[in-house]
């Protein structure tokens, strides 16, 4: 949630970060609401103040003059039983119009409507030439039995996968590399709910906006996640955090579920964008300074790019444009890794800062250095995702004869395992 005093101060700052993000935004109905509040506020109160006044007062008069006053008292209440109902009511509705304005973006970040006005930071590796014709991972799988796209369409829709045998050694060998690596630098690991209520989803900013993308359970009115960042921030929400704490950094493990409603096309192949998928996510709370932040955001980027160079995957690293920042985001770099099979870098990281914005949807605070209590700050980049992340691995391992080797810095987390063959 923004800032409703900058948006006073400032509405064409959000009218233009508005535009800029292509994300709608009626600013307008948000400081038509806010003024109208203020007024009715004002009008209330007047009339408490006069309602208690004349109750003090009563006491004090003489029974000829009391019935007078406690009717004009009676008065006021009526008055007041009209008044405070659609106070209450404006304050609700200003309250969804506020979740629905986005976030600014940083003055760093490029304006553009698509991943075509990215603009690349930095390279890593090269990407492998091969000497035969190389498969794509949907035909690898198939060859190598690792996976079965037939089975889970049949028992659940498109884009569900059943992953088998060496594919199941491969999903978790990276997640446990990319939880060691991860919380070998002071990340705290964490198995999280992947259940959730809705305020834990409009408090991180997956909802009002994103709803359709939710799978949800109406029954229990819970949610399933669509990655850790919701628990891992949720956590902390209505607390009030001391220096000494900050920051909170997390690494969380969960399954991940996502409707993704409007997807469609190539990305909808394979691996690339399924349903139900497993990550293991960064989450920083940290003071709401600049130069902290920055430093947070530089380091959560380092961590994937660790885990990617591990992996000895060809990646480059973007600077997302204002097209491709979501509501809470401020500045988000992605880490796209080289995939053979599509000719193409692909996103397989994000990392991101979003300022106080989820901070304020759940009233996470700290006392800064002067005893004043503000919002936190919030980041949170993907370690790893699987089994998009089996896109490159098994594409730019392949070989000639069908099989594919295991990278150096998975084996030790697949007993040793050296390479996936196709059955015989």
């Amino acid at each position: 949630m923004i800032d409703i005093r900058l948006l006073r101060e400032s509405p064409d700052l959000f009218r233009e970060g508005s535009r800029k993000k292509r994300l709608p935004a009626d600013v307008d109905a948000v400081l038509e609401a806010d003024g109208r509040i203020r007024e009715l506020k004002a009008e209330v109160e007047a009339l408490r103040s006069k309602r208690n006044a004349l109750s003090k007062s009563v006491g004090r008069l003489p029974p000829v003059e009391r019935e007078a006053v406690l009717a004009e008292s009676r008065a006021l209440g009526a008055e007041l039983e009209t008044r405070e109902p659609a106070l209450r009511e404006l304050e609700e509705r200003l309250t969804a119009l506020l979740l629905t304005i986005p976030n600014l973006p940083d003055a760093s970040v490029p304006e553009g409507a698509g991943e075509d006005e990215n603009q690349e930071i930095r390279r890593w590796g090269t990407p492998r030439v091969f000497e035969f014709e190389p498969l794509d991972h949907y035909d690898l799988a198939l060859k190598l039995d690792i996976a079965d796209f037939l089975r889970g369409s049949k028992v659940s829709g498109s884009r569900f996968v059943y992953l088998k045998g060496a594919g199941v050694l491969l999903d978790q060998a990276v997640l446990r590399l990319a939880l060691d690596t991860v919380s070998a630098r002071g990340f705290v690991p964490m198995l999280v709910p992947e259940l959730v209520r809705d305020e834990a989803m409009t408090g991180t900013g997956y909802f009002p906006l994103g709803r359709e993308d939710a799978y949800a359970l109406e029954r229990d009115e819970l949610y399933l996640i669509g990655t850790s960042e919701v628990s891992l921030v949720a956590h902390h929400s209505d607390e009030i955090l001391t220096l000494d704490e900050l920051p909170k950094r997390y690494v969380g493990l969960s399954s991940c579920y996502r409707r993704e409603a409007g997807a469609a096309g190539r990305d909808t192949r394979g691996f690339y964008r399924v349903h139900q998928f497993r990550k293991v996510e960064q989450v920083v709370i940290c003071e709401n300074e600049p130069g902290v932040v920055q430093a947070e955001h530089d380091g959560l980027l380092a961590n994937s790019e660790a885990v990617v160079q591990a992996l000895h995957l060809p990646h480059r690293v973007a600077l997302a444009c204002t097209g491709e920042l979501g509501m809470g985001q401020v500045l988000k770099h992605e880490v796209e890794t080289w995939m053979p099979g599509r000719q193409a870098y692909s996103e397989t990281h994000s990392c991101s800062t979003l300022g106080e914005f989820q901070a304020r949807r759940l009233n996470i605070r700290y006392r800064d250095r002067d005893g004043k209590v503000r919002f936190c700050a919030t980041l949170n980049n993907t370690a790893i995702a699987t089994p998009r992340i089996l896109i490159p691995i098994l594409e730019t391992y392949q070989e000639a004869d069908g099989s594919v080797r295991v990278p150096e810095a998975l084996k030790p987390y697949v007993s040793g395992l050296d390479r996936i063959v196709p059955p015989a």
